[in-house]
Parts: structure tokens; sequence; C-alpha cells
């Protein structure tokens, strides 16, 4: 059964979550890829304030393409989550409590998430067009000069998101092979 959320998320609501979950997650979420998360990282060793409030947000790692007449967006599929993996836990530790992106993170991210209480979801790669149709508007925060990485401020409505890894540290890379391994072992025919 999946579940509905809200963004920003509270620290009860994320600890929540386990992995292999699916949820609906509605609410404001920004996005940032690497470049502005280098930026974002920079600003904190400065001691300098964040462009977005960083309590409780989601991030979802994606540079969306050009919105096409009438639409707030374009294709916005998520991008590789690895390329985040240095910059992760500095804003997990300021209070981010969600990332959105899809593929395997450090154990130094997991570890970050044990200790802050924050979930990595999943979303479909190659579907970008479709989660596109669950993003209400966007509004440019910071960094245009970034173009498709630029900082954005997403309403999104119910877009489906599954747990990967949650804040016990369970992940669901490692616990569905595990899982398909004992269902079905190494059968070449499947």
């Amino acid at each position: 059964m999946a579940k509905y959320l809200t963004a920003p998320l509270t620290p009860e609501v994320s600890r929540s979550l386990r992995a292999g979950e699916s949820v609906y997650l509605s609410g404001t979420v920004y996005t940032a890829r690497d470049a502005a998360h280098k930026r974002l990282c920079a600003l904190v060793a400065e001691g300098k304030p964040l462009p977005f409030p960083i309590e409780g947000s989601v991030i979802y790692y994606v540079g969306p393409s050009p919105a096409r007449p009438g639409q707030p967006i374009g294709a916005a599929g998520p991008t590789t989550s690895y390329r985040m993996d240095a910059y992760a836990p500095t804003l997990l530790r300021l209070g981010e409590l969600g990332m959105i992106g899809k593929g395997k993170r450090s154990p130094e991210v997991i570890q970050a998430m044990r200790e802050t209480g924050a979930v990595y979801f999943g979303a479909i790669g190659g579907a970008g067009a479709l989660l596109a149709k669950c993003v209400k508007s966007a509004q440019l925060v910071c960094y245009e000069d970034l173009g498709a990485e630029a900082i954005r401020a997403l309403q999104v409505e119910n877009l489906p998101l599954t747990v990967v890894i949650d804040s016990l540290g369970t992940n669901l890379y490692e616990t569905g092979r595990a899982d398909y391994l004992r269902q079905y072992g190494n059968n070449p025919a499947l």
C-alpha cells in the first residue's frame, strides 16, 4: 500500500518510512545536481546562508529539459546519485530529510542518513516525461548560469517514488537482490 507524503518532510515521517515502500510525494521539492551541490557546500563552508530552507527539504537530483510552451518543465528524470555523495552528508546534517535519484549511495551517505533520519527515494530512470506530469510549477531559486542544473523549487503532486534506503540504513538494492536469490536462486532461465 502506497503512502502519501508532503514535502518538506518531518523527522517523524522520514523515520517511519521503510525500504521498499511506495510513496507519492506532493509539496515543494528542490532540484540540484553536482555543480549546485558543490556551490551549496561552499556556502556552508563560508558560513553563509543557503538559498532555500534546508530543514526537512527534499532534493531531487535532476536537470530537467526545457519546458514546452504551456508546460512548467520538460522531461524530469532522475540522474545518478553517486555524483552527489561527496556533498550529501553536509546537507543531511543541516536538516535535509529526503533525496531523490537513481543508483547506489556511498557508505558515508548511508551513515549520515542513519544519523539524521533521512531517506533516499528512487525515481524511475527513463521515465522523465511521465515524471514531469507530476510537476505543477517550477520556479528558479538560484544559479541560473548552470542552465538545466540550476536550483529550482518544484511544486509536485503525487510524484511516484520508492524508498530505496531508509533511515535505518536498510538498502533495497541489497535486500531486493537477496530476496530474489532466495526465491529464484541462480536460475539462468530467469
